[in-house]
């Protein structure tokens, strides 16, 4: 079943509310290997989305390392500990939202993937034939991904990058450089992110990955409030039928035309025709000479 263009019935439709950009939420990742700032720039962005340090949860499966950070302010944190099943984060991501929480850090989704009682380790204990098995596991991971793509708070997650080292040159001589390299979950992961900004040991982010057009192909930089503030705005910011209309036009990549259909609601109706019409064509195959 197609649920990208999927209508829903038309008693729904009736009853709901024009959708305001303003009430759109970020899904944002942080990716960079350990000592890279992750949690703390998540922290800082968070603070600058939401200015108010009781709204921010971090959901810690670091061995309690949130709370390294409380000088900061008064944010929440809730632990978790092994096995690091999806199911297991799906359950503190609601207990968030319960709380009202409006930004959620999950530091980090790397363990629902490859840590003890994660994805892979549960794939790896199933008896019987490893192809079949990836379809009993790969919808409990979807499920994870789909709760933090419609959860109604600001979702900011932190991601591990496999380590690696790199000889630069210092003062004239060669000294070893830690660098991440891929980020340790499932790939195609940051397809579904809005953002995703790359951390290096020195704690600059550089993006791999924007939809907002604040980031991609800038300079590095520090994270701080500010950073938050600014993606704050841009979520704020209501463009019209016919800006949206544009843009649909000059998308080339099917998830990003699905990332467009689902972040404005109130213009689904309108431009349906429209966005099939572009995703038709983006699925035809390149014809080359």
């Amino acid at each position: 079943m197609d649920l990208f263009f999927e209508l829903t019935n038309y008693k729904q439709l009736m009853n709901l509310q024009q959708a305001q950009r303003q009430q759109a939420k970020i899904k944002m990742g942080l990716q960079g290997p350990s000592g890279s700032g992750k949690t703390y720039s998540a922290l800082l962005i968070a603070y600058g989305l939401i200015g108010n340090w009781q709204k921010i949860a971090v959901i810690d499966s670091e061995n309690n390392s949130a709370h390294l950070y409380a000088s900061l302010g008064p944010y929440n944190v809730l632990g978790i500990s092994q096995p690091y099943a999806p199911e297991k984060y799906i359950e503190a991501i609601e207990l968030c939202e319960h709380a009202g929480i409006q930004a959620i850090i999950i530091d980090s989704i790397s363990h629902e993937w490859d840590g003890n009682g994660g994805i892979l380790d549960i794939h790896g204990s199933m008896m019987g034939n490893s192809f079949t098995n990836w379809n009993k596991v790969t919808p409990r991971h979807n499920s994870f991904v789909q709760k933090i793509l419609q959860s109604p708070a600001h979702i900011l997650a932190t991601i591990r990058s496999k380590q690696d080292y790199v000889l630069s040159e210092r003062n004239g001589k060669m000294v070893p450089e830690k660098v991440g390299l891929k980020g340790v979950t499932r790939e195609g992961l940051d397809y579904e992110f809005t953002i995703v900004l790359d951390l290096d040991i020195k704690h600059n982010a550089l993006a791999s990955k924007d939809r907002t057009g604040l980031f991609m192909d800038k300079p590095n930089f520090i994270p701080i409030p500010a950073t938050g503030e600014k993606i704050r705005n841009w979520c704020q910011i209501k463009l019209s039928l016919e800006e949206v209309s544009e843009l649909i036009q000059g998308i080339t990549l099917i998830e990003d035309l699905q990332s467009l259909y689902k972040k404005y609601p109130e213009y689904q109706q309108p431009l349906y025709d429209q966005f099939q019409k572009r995703k038709s064509q983006l699925q035809q195959p390149l014809v080359t000479n």
